[in-house]
């Protein structure tokens, strides 16, 4: 297994949407270099890690059948709780079963997302940012595939304003017009957020397409995976955008992001079809710059930062990452151009 931090090793990850494993499914997924099965029956979902443990076939490939899911090989039968249940063309009458059991994992369903924990000490569901849930909202689910790169650079750069002109050029911001903004972070102990704040929209097509009145943008990293980004208008919320950055293993990351948006502006449909249109090319520039840092960072053996004065948060992300708590407070505005 990877080198994790113990904080990000023992929390709920998402790791699928409730979608993506149907009635009588299993499906593989990989969580910090560890490969599950999940699957579903009628009475709910179960996660065992993804090895037979008679001859290590991977139980993935397996059918829910009666219940449980079955290794292809020679037909052993799992409970979702890892119980073997059935050895086909064998008694199991005085044997002991718990050595025949596979490894399950603690899983959890929650607006329509799976997460599951390696951890007995995580808390009895995942811990959700505000919103996630709220029934006045309308919200979708956007899957993205599985990218290269370090799960930690990924949530490091949804913090970061200061890219946003150069690589989004056009998209979210502009370079050759920058915004006079004031930032202002605020330490929470046991998580961090980034305020903007500004007078007018920014100048990318995005922001003058999709919203009108905006005032502040506020960016909360809750760890170890998740960043809540909410657009605020004078009066109401705008926009809410929760990313939650799944490690697969050491150099890829599953990213997963949640819209909501306030009910009755527009169709639901319509909304999704917006936002889908003017993020895709940001998505994509994106993926392709954490692939491109990721593969230097390879190249040179390890990361390699310098610290400029754009960088306000400091340390305190990758403090945060690695399940330290930070001083609480406010530090002082910060007077930038974005």
């Amino acid at each position: 297994m990877s080198e994790f931090p113990q904080a990000v090793r023992e929390a709920w990850h998402m790791v699928a949407l409730s979608s993506d494993v149907r009635r009588g499914q299993a499906r593989k997924i990989t969580l910090m270099d560890t490969p599950i099965a999940l699957f579903r029956n009628g009475e709910g979902l179960g996660a065992l890690v993804d090895r037979c443990p008679h001859r290590n076939y991977p139980l993935s490939e397996g059918s829910v059948r009666d219940g449980t899911l079955e290794c292809p090989y020679h037909g052993w039968r799992f409970e979702r709780d890892g119980t073997c249940r059935d050895v086909p063309g064998c008694s199991l009458d005085n044997v002991d079963i718990s050595r025949l059991s596979a490894k399950a994992l603690r899983v959890c369903e929650r607006h329509g997302a799976i997460f599951v924990t390696f951890g007995d000490a995580a808390p009895a569901a995942p811990p959700l940012p505000p919103d996630f849930g709220n029934p006045d909202l309308d919200h979708f689910w956007w899957q993205q595939g599985t990218w290269q790169g370090r799960a930690f650079d990924a949530i490091e750069n949804v913090m970061d304003p200061f890219h946003t002109g150069h690589l989004h050029h056009g998209f979210i911001r502009r370079r050759d017009k920058r915004h006079p903004v004031e930032l202002v972070v605020e330490s929470h102990g046991n998580s961090i957020a980034m305020t903007i704040h500004q007078s007018a929209p920014d100048h990318g097509i995005m922001s003058r397409a999709l919203e009108r009145d905006r005032t502040c943008s506020v960016s909360h990293y809750y760890p170890p995976t998740t960043v809540q980004a909410r657009w605020e208008g004078e009066t109401k919320l705008t926009l809410c955008v929760t990313a939650i950055f799944t490690p697969a293993t050491d150099g890829t990351f599953t990213p997963f992001a949640r819209f909501s948006t306030p009910k009755g502006f527009a169709p639901s449909w319509l909304k999704q079809g917006a936002i889908r249109l003017f993020l895709n090319p940001v998505v994509a520039q994106d993926r392709r710059a954490l692939e491109k840092q990721h593969r230097v960072m390879q190249h040179f053996g390890q990361p390699r930062f310098v610290s400029g004065p754009g960088d306000i948060l400091e340390d305190r992300l990758h403090r945060l990452w690695k399940g330290e708590t930070i001083a609480s407070g406010e530090d002082p505005p910060v007077a930038a151009r974005l």
